[in-house]
């Protein structure tokens, strides 16, 4: 069923309050429990202890938001187990981010806690075949979904290293989709996703330089998770394999860039991939003499060029979507190599 641009003006509107009134709150909540990001490593590039519990404040709205969206409009038990199976996964991986903000897990337990997420949703997706870019065999997609799932969680908390570089992101990301979504009649994508771009946005008035809270592995993970799922699950307009298949790498080009260049620069030195360091893009446009602030805008900026390009591939009748796909690879490589040679540390 169709959705009126009023109602997901709404959804917006109401996603972006509701976790602009959470985050101070829980802000203070992790004061007052000391769940504080310390700048005890190397790699921690603030100087003073900055609260967590930020991601609680996204998932809380963005949840209470999508469930009271369904109720109040024709509630069916189809469409509540529509938006489960979506919100669950991720709500299991933010609880999971939780239990690491607060106990400090190694990587391991993330990634076992990524994995199972992953294998439930390629489940859900295949067995309800909500795959938006299936290739035909089973096993092939499971495997797929299951990678992106695990590799976008991953690439989003990684990306997580800049005041609002990663709620910015997502929100540009989330905004992007909710246009191909509507555009392509798939309204359930469209009104999750405008109520994550509300939620972020809405945490990124307090996340901005210089941060008063960070959303922490809860918000990351859950982000990751959620975007992941929704952009799997989207199914372009485009005819061509290969550009449908570019679509929602395009949309989020810049968190795997980031990842992608963290993970062979460490590689490169003989460290573990896991570890964090002072090796992702931000960290890079900084030690450039980019300003903080400058450094997420860049990064916002680059989001929002390749989402453009993602726009671009799926308009109807375009008979250049291989050649936009080619220029925004070419132009994805270029920038992977000029971060690659900057300095590491």
């Amino acid at each position: 069923m169709a959705i009126s641009q009023v109602d997901y003006f709404l959804l917006f509107v109401i996603s972006y309050v509701l976790v602009g009134l959470l985050t101070p709150v829980m802000r203070k909540i992790a004061l007052a429990q000391g769940v504080l990001d310390l700048p005890n490593s190397a790699h921690k590039s603030h100087k003073n202890p900055v609260p967590y519990l930020g991601g609680v404040a996204i998932i809380i709205g963005v949840v209470i938001v999508s469930y009271i969206a369904l109720i109040s409009n024709k509630f069916t038990w189809n469409n509540f187990w529509l938006a489960t199976s979506v919100l669950g996964p991720a709500i299991m991986m933010g609880l999971v981010g939780l239990w690491d903000d607060l106990k400090s897990l190694n990587p391991l337990p993330r990634f076992i806690g990524q994995s199972i997420a992953g294998i439930v949703v390629a489940l859900i997706l295949i067995l309800n075949d909500n795959i938006g870019n299936p290739t035909g065999v089973t096993g092939l997609d499971a495997a797929i979904t299951v990678l992106w799932i695990v590799g976008i969680c991953n690439s989003i908390n990684f990306f997580d290293n800049l005041d609002g570089g990663a709620a910015g992101t997502v929100a540009i990301t989330a905004i992007s989709l909710t246009y191909l979504a509507i555009t392509g009649d798939q309204y359930f994508i469209a009104a999750l996703s405008i109520v994550v771009a509300g939620a972020t946005l809405g945490f990124l008035i307090w996340n901005r330089a210089p941060a008063r809270i960070y959303m922490g592995d809860a918000g990351a993970l859950f982000l990751g998770l959620l975007i992941a799922t929704l952009t799997v699950r989207f199914k372009p307009s485009t005819d061509n394999s290969a550009s449908s298949f570019a679509i929602p790498v395009l949309l989020l080009a810049i968190p795997i860039l980031d990842t992608t260049v963290a993970v062979f620069s460490r590689l490169r030195r003989k460290l573990s991939p896991f570890q964090g360091g002072k090796d992702h893009l931000s960290h890079r446009l900084v030690r450039a003499g980019l300003s903080r602030r400058l450094s997420a805008i860049t990064l916002w900026s680059l989001t929002g060029l390749f989402s453009f390009f993602a726009v671009l591939i799926s308009l109807p009748d375009n008979s250049y979507d291989l050649i936009i796909v080619a220029v925004a690879s070419g132009f994805w490589l270029l920038l992977f190599i000029y971060f690659f040679r900057t300095k590491d540390y």
